[in-house]
C-alpha cells in the first residue's frame, strides 16, 4: 500500500484500515509462530503499511 493511497482516505476510514491492519498483523505473527507461513517478510510488509496508516492519521488530526 502507497502513502498517495492512504493520504486520501478519511480519518474514520484509516481508524477502520488501521484496526484491520492489527488484526491482520497479529493473525500473521501467530501464524508465523506456528510454522504455517511461508513468508516471513509479510509481517514486516503489515507493520509497515500500519505505520504508514497511523502516520496519514495522525497527520490529519494535528490539522
Amino acid at each position: 500500500m502507497k502513502f498517495g493511497e492512504i493520504k486520501d482516505l478519511t480519518v474514520e476510514e484509516l481508524r477502520k484500515r488501521s484496526q484491520q491492519l492489527r488484526e491482520e498483523l497479529f493473525e500473521t505473527k501467530m501464524k508465523h509462530s506456528l510454522g504455517q507461513i511461508n513468508n516471513p517478510i509479510e509481517i514486516r510488509t503489515k507493520r509497515r503499511d500500519l505505520a504508514r496508516v497511523l502516520t496519514a492519521m495522525n497527520a490529519k488530526l494535528s490539522q
